[in-house]
């Protein structure tokens, strides 16, 4: 099969194109920049065909999906930043990534009939009581401009297409780019201490498992909405950070605070972002591994 990948200079892009080349599928990496820019690790991705692609031209969107005509094209690019987002003079342009160029590419897979893959968030959901989502609640309220405008995306690919899947992450954690293991190592080096929230509960993604369970919905036309994270159960930030310290031999004492007495975000957190998976299950996927599992294979990772 012939993928076209967007985002691959951030951590899911990254780890799809890597998965694509092991099962000796052809894969084509677009990202906003001119180059691949990711981490050079050596990995295929880094000699794989790439295109320098701005997703918010309609135009250009259009004219690169027909030239390469895949057979289906992974959506992973998106505006991440949730704080950032809630800047007055940010919100058009996280709309116009986050909904305007996912409109851009559900039309351009419209127009070539190729199947499309969208990564969403639990951040679609208020975000509130203690029961999991299911993936095809309909009951959207999003608590921020991020959420909102990542719903208006998947709106966007259900609304044009019949040949798609929506994947709904949540605590996304890869080798390239920023997430919060990494933060916390680092924070963990200079602190004897950290406050780390305990009311806000979900499950870790690794972008390495995930990236093989998106090209194996791929291999199918199992179509519909999902949600897709690291089994091992619901954990909350606070019992995440306390078992990165253990796997990784740090001493720092961990606090749980709650998210009032924490303060600092700008933007709005769920604190249910429990995510049902069994859907995956249902339709024959193989789940993912336990996120101690996969936090302890990215720790050898990023050690090397």
């Amino acid at each position: 099969m012939k993928f076209f990948v967007t985002g691959v200079n951030g951590q899911l892009g990254h780890d799809v194109m890597n998965e694509l080349h092991k099962r000796g599928h052809e894969g084509v990496g677009s990202d906003i920049q001119s180059k691949y820019s990711g981490v050079a690790d050596g990995s295929a991705v880094t000699a794989m065909p790439y295109v320098g692609l701005d997703i918010t031209d309609k135009e250009t969107v259009q004219r690169i999906i027909e030239q390469i005509r895949p057979d289906a094209v992974l959506h992973c690019a998106a505006w991440t930043a949730v704080d950032m987002a809630e800047d007055d003079d940010k919100v058009e342009k996280v709309r116009a990534v986050n909904a305007g160029g996912t409109q851009n590419i559900a039309d351009a897979c419209k127009e070539i009939e190729s199947k499309m893959l969208y990564l969403s968030t639990d951040y679609v959901f208020d975000g509130q009581g203690t029961e999991p989502w299911q993936p095809d609640c309909e009951d959207y309220k999003s608590l921020n401009v991020y959420g909102q405008t990542k719903l208006e995306g998947e709106l966007a690919v259900s609304q044009t297409l019949e040949k798609y899947f929506i994947v709904r992450i949540a605590w996304v954690f890869g080798l390239n780019g920023k997430n919060f293991i990494k933060t916390m190592l680092n924070v963990g080096k200079t602190h004897d201490t950290v406050r780390v929230v305990n009311d806000q509960i979900g499950t870790p993604t690794y972008t390495y498992d995930l990236a093989r369970l998106l090209v194996d919905m791929n291999e199918t036309e199992k179509y519909g909405y999902y949600h897709a994270t690291n089994e091992g159960g619901y954990i909350s930030w606070y019992d995440f950070t306390k078992e990165i310290y253990r796997q990784a031999g740090y001493k720092t004492a961990v606090l749980p605070v709650s998210t009032e007495e924490y303060g600092l975000s700008k933007a709005a957190r769920p604190f249910n972002s429990r995510l049902d998976k069994s859907k995956l299950l249902e339709a024959g996927f193989t789940p993912l591994p336990t996120w101690q599992d996969a936090l302890s294979r990215y720790l050898k990772e990023i050690e090397q």
